[in-house]
């Protein structure tokens, strides 16, 4: 008897049959293709070798009372400060009235408000300077302008520093002191008659003249002629200014009224001035009404000291100055006209002392003359109240940024009713 066949299953029929024919497709396909050629790598360089980009330069925010905010880059090429101040006023007026009680009156003003922007740019030496002034009192009659200074100065140069714009022409100590501080609530009367005040133009200057330790100094300047914000076309003409100082002791805070510091030290300086104003069209060279009849030109001269010693301060000051011609003669509207030229001298002598570290007694005394042929109403203000004599009590809370004072002032003349003020200020800076 023969065995029986095996028998295969399905399953194992469909099994083989689907693992011939996968072995069968892979021998089909097509090789794969071979991998692209890899670039040749570039051999590792050290991190510290690597060069690297400049870094951005970091900022420093600052702020002081009185001193403002300013934001400036760590490496110097620029900065920006910005600060505000303002004086609150009270004054109080007795006019002597001949055969009658002396008349009273009073007046509170917010007397001046200023904004500050200054700083540096491109570099520590290139400055730059922007005041504006928006009190009652700022403004000039005849101008809506608000800017009071406006300038760029160089100062890479030692012996040669180079300015440009609108400020002070350097001409006297009592009046280039910023007003800020000022031992008085106000300059004296002789100081806004005979001085120089802002215009625009270009100045050489240097602090330390010949780098012998800021004992000598100078100033040059060559401006318009017509003081601060004129428009308008002018007939030619400039006013040239020359100052020369020197400070036997040493370098010293010489343009800021008072002794604050106390130093037991001496410190003196001594300067001196001329101007030469070329065809102005200013009543007073520089300030006052204009003329409409021609120009005017004056010649000035100034003499001064300050001296500084253990909170004791004092300012001497001798002023000059001379219309040529006296006047000239026209028609205004068809109505003859005869404009004057000022012309006179005048003399300031102020003291200080520091009875604390925030306490400080003054006193003042300031004359004018004038020439017999000189503006006949300034002849009449002078004979009237041509003198001046002053104290004063300052509280200083933060030295001159933050500070109260009160005067008195007595004006008088040979002739003529005389005039007393009594002010109180508040005068603070942010």
């Amino acid at each position: 008897m023969s065995n029986p066949a095996p028998r295969v299953s399905t399953k194992a029929v469909l099994f083989a049959s689907l693992w011939l024919s996968m072995g069968a497709w892979a021998q089909a396909a097509p090789p794969e293709p071979a991998p692209a050629t890899q670039a040749p790598r570039e051999p590792d360089v050290p991190a510290e070798t690597k060069p690297k980009p400049p870094p951005s330069p970091g900022v420093i925010i600052t702020a002081a009372p009185g001193k403002g905010f300013t934001v400036a880059t760590d490496d110097g090429k620029y900065s920006a400060t910005v600060r505000a101040r303002f004086q609150m006023r009270e004054t109080v007026t007795g006019q002597d009235v001949e055969g009658a009680p002396r008349k009273w009156t009073q007046e509170q003003n917010v007397r001046s408000v200023r904004l500050f922007l200054l700083g540096n740019v491109l570099n520590p030496d290139l400055k730059y300077t922007l005041q504006l002034a928006f009190g009652g009192n700022d403004f000039e009659a005849g101008s809506s302008s608000p800017i009071f200074d406006a300038w760029v100065e160089y100062t890479a140069v030692r012996d040669l520093n180079v300015r440009v714009g609108q400020f002070f022409v350097p001409f006297d100590r009592a009046r280039t002191i910023r007003e800020s501080s000022l031992q008085f609530v106000d300059r004296p009367l002789v100081i806004g008659e005979l001085t120089l005040d802002r215009d625009m133009g270009v100045m050489l200057s240097s602090n330390d003249f010949l780098g012998v330790r800021g004992l000598l100094s100078y100033n040059l300047g060559f401006f318009g002629g017509e003081g601060r914000n004129r428009f308008g076309a002018s007939t030619p003409g400039l006013l040239y200014v020359a100052r020369f100082a020197v400070r036997p002791f040493g370098p010293f805070d010489d343009d800021v009224e008072g002794d604050l510091q106390r130093l037991p030290k001496p410190r003196l300086m001594v300067g001196v001035a001329g101007a030469y104003n070329q065809k102005t069209n200013r009543q007073r060279s520089t300030t006052g009404t204009t003329f409409t009849l021609g120009t005017f030109d004056y010649v000035h001269a100034d003499v001064d000291a300050v001296f500084k010693y253990r909170g004791l301060s004092m300012l001497a000051e001798v002023l000059y100055r001379d219309g040529s011609p006296s006047f000239r003669d026209g028609t205004v509207n068809g109505q003859p006209v005869r404009e004057w030229s000022r012309s006179g001298w005048g003399y300031v002598v102020q003291a200080g002392y520091m009875l604390t570290s925030k306490f400080e007694a003054t006193g003042r005394f300031d004359v004018q003359r004038v020439d017999s042929d000189s503006d006949p109403a300034l002849i009449t203000q002078v004979d009237q109240q041509g003198r001046e004599l002053g104290a004063g009590l300052n509280l200083y809370l933060n030295g001159h940024a933050f500070k109260f004072q009160g005067d008195y002032a007595y004006q008088f003349g040979r002739t003529g009713p005389a005039r007393h003020l009594v002010r109180l200020q508040l005068d603070a800076s942010f």
